[in-house]
C-alpha cells in the first residue's frame, strides 16, 4: 500500500481542499486524518462511526496517601514543578518517572492517562476514513497520530493508497505523519509566508530521505510569488506536480459539505485530477527504480 502524506507549513494553504478531492478522486484507498488536534476530514466526507477506542498517550504520576511519609524529596526533585504539597498536578508532569524510582518508601506510582480517541468511520459509499481527537491540553500528539496510521492499515483491505491529511505546521503530528510514506506532498499558496512556511517543512522533513512534491494553490492570486516558489523546487530538484487555480466554487464546495467532484465544472477540480496523475507517474517511476 502506497503511503502519501499531504502537508503544509501553516493552515489556510487548502490541505484539506486537496485531500478531500482527492479522496473522490483515487480509487482502491483509505483516508486517515492526522491533524489529530482538530481533525475536519471526516465533517466533509461525513462518515459514519464504526469504532471509537480510547487512547492512552501518557503516564502521570500518583502520590498514594497511605504510604506517603511527606519528606518532600519528589517535589524538590521535580524539574518541572508538578508536585507541590504533596500532590501532583496532572498538567505539569511530564511522566518522566524520577519521583516514582527515588520514592524512599515506594509510595508514588505512574498511571496511564486517556489522552484522546482514536476514531474509524466509514462513507456511505463505503470508503474508510481514520481520524482521531486529541483531549485539549493534553500531550502525545505524534503518538496519537503512529496510532491513527497503525489504524488505518489495520482496516484496510486491498486498497492500494494511504492518503494522509497531516496538521499545518513542523511539529509532532508533522514529523510522525510524514514518517516512512512513499510520497510527501506539501500544498503551499503564493505569499511570502506560504513560501517560508513551505521551506521549513522540507527542512523538517530533509532527514526521511522521501520524495516531495508541491502544489501551488490560488497560483495565479500573485504569479509574481508562485514563480519564486517554482524556481525554488526547480533549483533543489522538486517536482511542482499541480497549479490550482482560485477558483470560487471550492469555497461554494466547503459551504455546503461537498467535494469538487459534486461541480465537475469547477477549474480547480479539473487541475487536482490533472495533478493525481502526475502523482501517480511519480509513485510508478519510484517503484521502477527501487
Amino acid at each position: 500500500m502506497k503511503q502519501i502524506a499531504i502537508l503544509s507549513g501553516k493552515g489556510g494553504t487548502g490541505k484539506t481542499t486537496v485531500a478531500v478531492t482527492l479522496s473522490t478522486i483515487v480509487k482502491n484507498k483509505i483516508m486517515a486524518d492526522c491533524d489529530v488536534e482538530a481533525p475536519n476530514l471526516n465533517i466533509i466526507l461525513q462518515g459514519e462511526i464504526v469504532e471509537k477506542y480510547d487512547f492512552y498517550g501518557k503516564e502521570t504520576a500518583v502520590i498514594d496517601k497511605g504510604k506517603c511519609i511527606e519528606c518532600g524529596l519528589c517535589e524538590e526533585l521535580c524539574r518541572f514543578n508538578a508536585i507541590s504539597n504533596f500532590n501532583v498536578n496532572p498538567y505539569y508532569c511530564e511522566g518522566c518517572g524520577l519521583c516514582m524510582y527515588k520514592c524512599p518508601v515506594e509510595a508514588i506510582k505512574m498511571v496511564e492517562e486517556k489522552t484522546g480517541h482514536v476514531i474509524y468511520a466509514k462513507t456511505k459509499g463505503g470508503e474508510k476514513v481514520v481520524y482521531a481527537e486529541l483531549f485539549p491540553g493534553a500531550d502525545g500528539s505524534g503518538k496519537l497520530v503512529t496510532e491513527v496510521r497503525k489504524k488505518a492499515k489495520e482496516v484496510a483491505e486491498e486498497e492500494e493508497y494511504l492518503i494522509i491529511d497531516g496538521a499545518p505546521g513542523i511539529g509532532c503530528p508533522v514529523l510522525a505523519s510524514a514518517t516512512g510514506v512513499d510520497l510527501v506532498l506539501i500544498v503551499t499558496e503564493p505569499t511570502l509566508s506560504g513560501f517560508t512556511d513551505m521551506k521549513r517543512v522540507m527542512s523538517a522533513i530533509e532527514t526521511f530521505k522521501v520524495p516531495v512534491t508541491v502544489c501551488i494553490n490560488k497560483w495565479d492570486l500573485n504569479k509574481e510569488v508562485s514563480e519564486e516558489i517554482e524556481n525554488y523546487c526547480e533549483q533543489n530538484g522538486i517536482s511542482v506536480v499541480g497549479r490550482i487555480n482560485f477558483d470560487e466554487t471550492v469555497v461554494k464546495a466547503l459551504k455546503n459539505l461537498k467535494s469538487l467532484k459534486d461541480y465537475p465544472e469547477s477549474v480547480a477540480y479539473r487541475q487536482i485530477l490533472d495533478m493525481w496523475e502526475n502523482i501517480k507517474r511519480i509513485l510508478e517511476e519510484r517503484v521502477v527504480t527501487q
